[in-house]
């Protein structure tokens, strides 16, 4: 059923309008008459643009008044509540979704998931949420990746870890393939590898401003890379860089040892003791625990490079051992 969202009901607001107040007002309407499952001149339901804008009071009462949890919408009928609030990372609302009935693993247009959006925009506590409820860990994308390349791909560590909490690591092969990736993008300039994708949609990046932007959150830093016209973006990427947390995570997994100096390229990449990448390398060496890792680290400790003396005393300090005297 069809709504204008012009049309006045209720107050003077339309079912649209009435999104955007919250939930009072969308109770009133709903009391009104107005029907919970209506669309706008578009297409979209109702339920799918309160999931899309993070409404989750407005989800749940749209749910209470009848609103179908799976019903896809939108010019083509491809779109679904759950996968727009799952591309959000809206975790609040996908749960709301996901206790009304809405199926995790029900494909909108072109076959994409909730839990591949979520996966592949690195929004972990969704994907979490997803997997909690049935979501299928090693369920391929469109094109055929699984989940855990592209939680890989993306650089989040955090998602990794969900993943392989619910099996995605069962197949060995799907372990092996994952670690390829984080391989190669540890062996790439992820900035200038994202610009590339930047000038391939919108031609040469040489003709607009670029910013660069790294921003920290929760022991992972992600990279965002824009193009800037009059001032404003109007495209850009972003992506997580835990590849070297992930690599080692992945060889725990597979019972691999990186060689103490690959341990120490991705610490000492991240450059920070803070960020997960430096805490994954020290805690894989501190778990090792033997004279080989203790005279590796007591070497960094006397590098000229302040960052390896760093590391080198922060595995120390892990393994219950003094650094050495100068």
């Amino acid at each position: 059923m069809t709504e204008d969202p012009m049309s006045e009901a209720a107050g003077g607001l339309s079912l649209f309008d009435a999104l955007y107040e919250g939930d009072d007002a969308v109770v009133r309407l709903l009391r009104a008459g107005v029907p919970a499952e209506s669309s706008d001149e578009n297409g979209a339901s109702a339920l799918y643009l309160a999931a899309v804008s993070d409404r989750p009071g407005v989800v749940r009462v749209l749910l209470a008044a009848g609103a179908d949890p799976d019903r896809a919408c939108g010019p083509e009928s491809g779109d679904l509540p759950i996968c727009g609030a799952a591309c959000g990372g809206h975790t609040e609302v996908v749960e709301a979704l996901l206790a009304a009935g809405a199926r995790p693993d029900l494909p909108e247009q072109f076959g994409f998931t909730a839990l591949r959006w979520a996966v592949g925009l690195g929004h972990a506590q969704t994907a979490r949420t997803l997997l909690a409820h049935g979501a299928d860990p090693c369920l391929p994308g469109p094109e055929g990746e699984s989940p855990l390349v592209l939680a890989t791909r993306r650089g989040s560590l955090e998602t990794v870890r969900a993943l392989l909490r619910h099996g995605a690591g069962a197949p060995r092969g799907a372990l092996e393939e994952a670690l390829a990736e984080a391989l190669r993008v540890l062996d790439v300039d992820l900035e200038q590898e994202m610009r590339g994708g930047l000038r391939d949609a919108y031609g040469d990046t040489d003709a607009h401003q670029v910013s660069v932007r790294r921003d920290v959150v929760d022991g992972g830093e992600t990279l965002t890379v824009e193009l800037v016209r009059d001032g404003e973006p109007f495209a850009g990427q972003d992506r997580q860089t835990g590849h070297g947390a992930i690599a080692t995570l992945l060889e725990t997994e597979l019972g691999l040892l990186a060689p103490f100096e690959e341990l120490a390229r991705r610490a000492l990449r991240s450059g920070s003791p803070e960020l997960d990448n430096w805490h994954a390398s020290a805690e894989a060496l501190r778990e090792r625990g033997d004279e080989e890792t203790r005279q590796a680290a007591a070497a960094w400790c006397v590098s000229g490079d302040p960052s390896r003396r760093a590391f080198g005393a922060d595995v120390l300090a892990r393994l219950g051992a003094p650094p050495p005297r100068l």
